[in-house]
């Protein structure tokens, strides 16, 4: 091939992958997490279900119900934050990720720690990760979702306390399912039940989180 053109290849090449980066957070970013398997459901699970998840919209306002719980809250907050500012260099998306989580764990009665370990196995905390199943968002939740709990719209799951509170309350399902067994509702997040690579690698993820939860609000 002539040198000429070769080099005008090279040049071409390099062009392009200079300019991938400054397009490319435009585009969803996969995530190569597994996803939920679809069962089943009775119409009192859907309904309770569907309950929880209805109402997530703006990021939640917390209220307190003394000085030191607020204290507790914002030294848990400071920390998480420290360690996630790779992550999300803007302090208030990071602020409101954080707040959202917390509340949404919370609400759903899981160990925030585990959340955070999760989200970061699962999407590595990309708000538009899809996996190669089709699973969306922070938590990867798998569209089916949207029909069987939600209003059908599956753009939503790339809404962040949309996201979340379908992860916690898919979570929650599963661990009162497997009678409060951690190990084995990550694997059935996961549509992995009973190996141990996915739920080995949230409770290891879920290590850097491991800071002193705030009292309840």
């Amino acid at each position: 091939m002539p040198e000429s053109l070769l080099s005008r290849r090279s040049c071409l090449t390099a062009a392009a992958s200079l300019a991938l980066p400054s397009a490319g957070w435009l585009l969803p970013q996969t995530a190569w997490a597994g996803g939920q398997l679809e069962e089943p459901l009775a119409d009192s699970v859907r309904t309770a279900l569907s309950s929880a998840v209805a109402g997530s919209g703006a990021p939640p306002e917390l209220e307190f119900t003394s000085t030191e719980a607020r204290m507790s809250y914002l030294r848990w907050l400071v920390a998480c934050s420290d360690k996630l500012v790779k992550r999300k260099a803007d302090p208030q998306v990071r602020r409101e990720f954080l707040q959202t989580v917390w509340y949404e764990s919370k609400r759903a009665g899981l160990d925030v720690s585990m959340v955070m370990g999760l989200i970061q196995v699962e999407s590595g905390y990309r708000k538009f990760a899809i996996s190669s199943v089709g699973a969306r968002g922070y938590m990867q939740i798998m569209p089916f979702w949207m029909r069987l709990i939600g209003d059908g719209d599956i753009g939503k799951l790339f809404h962040m306390q949309t996201n979340l509170r379908f992860g916690c309350v898919i979570l929650r399902h599963y661990m009162d399912r497997e009678k409060g067994d951690a190990y084995m509702a990550l694997g059935r997040y996961n549509g992995s039940r009973g190996q141990p690579q996915y739920p080995n690698a949230v409770f290891g993820a879920q290590r850097r989180w491991l800071v002193d939860e705030p009292k309840a609000v």
